[in-house]
């Protein structure tokens, strides 16, 4: 089969939500290949305590890709414990320059309980406005959704739930099976 034959993996939305002092990372568990669901829970939100500083991290993309670019983080977060944002960027760094990572296809949310990250493979680390980020096939819904809430006063867990529960009703690459991970500095 050829790439352009390929159908392609789709699936996945990815929500951080920085509330009130703390920080909920949401995942939902679709998988899915061209139109047809190959898994309904799978877990893209982990979390890592890289020299005894825990954070957490939820990836859209594939799979082994971002496994790759969460140990490449961890050993930045252990050469910087506790400096997350400097981690974030040495691995943004190294993925945009080095040959084999330049071909990764995957984004990360990343959250010590303080910073809340999106990073890119096209070297960007960026802080999301508004507290909220998102990243994935429904990540635009999601994002949406969030927004629209972080004014009530929903605690920052229900936020990214409530924001998942719509993004899952509209995005047919993402569903209701979340992994959910707060923390707080």
């Amino acid at each position: 089969m050829s790439s352009q034959e390929f159908p392609g993996w789709h699936g996945t939305t990815i929500i951080g939500v920085k509330k009130d002092g703390e920080v909920v990372i949401a995942g939902d568990g679709q998988v899915s290949l061209g139109q047809t669901v190959i898994k309904g829970t799978a877990r893209k939100v982990r979390r890592l305590s890289p020299g005894g500083f825990d954070v957490v991290a939820g990836f859209a993309g594939s799979t082994a890709d971002a496994f790759t670019l969460l140990e490449r983080l961890e050993v930045k977060l252990e050469a910087t414990p506790g400096q997350l944002a400097r981690a974030s960027v040495e691995l943004a760094k190294d993925w945009r320059t080095d040959k084999y990572l330049q071909k990764l296809e995957a984004m990360l949310i990343v959250t010590d309980g303080t910073e809340l990250l999106i990073i890119t493979g096209a070297g960007d680390v960026l802080e999301p406005e508004h507290n909220v980020a998102a990243i994935g096939s429904g990540g635009n819904y999601a994002l949406a959704a969030a927004r629209g809430m972080m004014d009530s006063s929903r605690d920052a867990e229900t936020v990214a739930r409530d924001a998942m529960k719509i993004a899952s009703d509209i995005c047919v690459y993402t569903n209701g099976n979340l992994t959910v991970e707060k923390i707080k500095p």
